[in-house]
């Protein structure tokens, strides 16, 4: 009696936990975006690819402690996009790398991709400011207001670009004053 109590508990408890992860990663990879956002139109995908160094981001738990980010896109056999992230955890002294893939969500000249870390669950990459020009900076949004990072070609930006981009984000209704700088890493490093 107690065994089949104690498995009827331990599968309500893997239900309920299955539902909870489920809600919380849907709840970042939804197909919408916050109020006035839009995400760039004539987007080059190949352009795009390469290095990124993370100028500024929002908290929360998958970077939370982590310097020096950086992330690698390349193209996927299957058509999509490798993402590699990768961040110095100072009080662990180590790096700490995740692999993803990515896929466009509309058409591939609209920077609206769906990227999965951990299996069948997407989190929204909307590309709502880009550097048209160079591809030298760009503000990367998730599908509602507690997800932006900031994100640049060298470990530095333009005081005068950061300050234009985190206009439009508060206009967005983002935390500005809560954003994360973290720690400039050199090229190469």
């Amino acid at each position: 009696m107690k065994t089949t109590r104690f498995c009827l508990c331990r599968s309500r408890i893997r239900r309920l936990f299955a539902a909870l992860l489920l809600g919380l990663l849907t709840a970042c990879g939804g197909g919408s975006m916050p109020e006035g956002a839009e995400a760039v139109r004539g987007f080059e995908l190949q352009r795009y690819l390469g290095t990124w160094y993370e100028i500024a981001r929002l908290d929360h738990s998958f970077e939370r402690g982590l310097t020096r980010v950086s992330a690698a896109y390349s193209l996927r056999d299957d058509g999509g996009v490798r993402v590699i992230n990768r961040g110095y955890d100072r009080d662990k002294g180590r790096w700490n790398e995740a692999e993803g893939r990515a896929y466009f969500v509309e058409s591939p000249d609209i920077g609206r991709l769906k990227v999965s870390f951990f299996g069948p669950f997407y989190g929204a990459y909307n590309i709502i400011a880009l550097d048209r020009e160079d591809y030298g900076y760009a503000m990367v949004i998730g599908n509602d207001t507690r997800y932006l990072w900031v994100l640049a070609r060298e470990p530095r930006l333009d005081p005068a670009i950061l300050s234009g981009l985190l206009k439009k984000a508060r206009a967005l209704g983002f935390e500005t004053d809560r954003l994360i700088y973290p720690q400039p890493q050199e090229p190469g490093a």
